[in-house]
């Protein structure tokens, strides 16, 4: 099964602004020498904001999926409310970035709202609206959480505009994170409402 879609639009304004989006992530990745897990890429971006009227009339593009991947293979399996996320492929870009790949199940009897994994951070929600921004990767022994990667814009490079799952229906969703350092081959993949993930990253 194919889950590749048009992104060509959305990718050519991401690939302008990703290189200030992605040094303002490095930015933050010292650690606080306290134990902490320190956040990065979760700082907003830096370029002008748009008037209320322009981001009104702003339409929000689909971005499924980046390259095809095996439905098949079956990294990690989390459940939660009644829907099944399944980690399909969880790779590391030359570009310094990790790509995660994956799809969701609603297998529960009703339909279910996808909102909630964009997250709670207002300015992100409000700009990738049924998206999968909400994700977050943990690498538990840099004591680092990378957040998912997003333009001067605020636009996640992740899946958006996710309809509600009706039951027994399957969405493909990719979201893409900073890359850890290369001495890291494990992380927490964790998505609003389903339990948290051990994924190992290749390439």
């Amino acid at each position: 099964m194919s889950i590749r879609r048009s992104t060509k639009s959305r990718r050519a304004v991401a690939a302008v602004s990703l290189t200030a989006a992605l040094a303002l992530a490095i930015s933050g990745c010292g650690t606080d020498g306290g134990g902490k897990t320190n956040d990065v890429g979760s700082s907003p971006s830096s370029a002008p904001s748009k008037s209320s009227d322009e981001n009104k009339e702003a339409k929000q593009e689909d971005t499924a999926a980046g390259d095809n991947v095996d439905p098949n293979v079956k990294l990690a399996e989390v459940k939660g409310d009644g829907l099944t996320l399944v980690i399909n492929q969880v790779k590391r870009d030359s570009g310094g970035f990790v790509t995660v790949q994956g799809q969701i199940k609603n297998e529960s009897d009703e339909t279910r709202n996808t909102s909630t994994w964009a997250g709670t951070e207002s300015t992100v929600s409000s700009r990738n609206p049924n998206s999968v921004a909400g994700a977050t990767l943990v690498d538990k022994t840099g004591k680092k959480r990378y957040y998912v990667l997003r333009d001067t814009e605020d636009r996640c490079l992740c899946t958006t505009s996710i309809p509600p799952l009706l039951a027994g229906r399957t969405t493909p969703i990719f979201m893409q994170f900073p890359a850890p350092p290369s001495t890291t081959t494990e992380v927490d993949f964790t998505l609003p409402s389903f339990a948290t993930a051990s994924l190992k990253i290749s390439g």
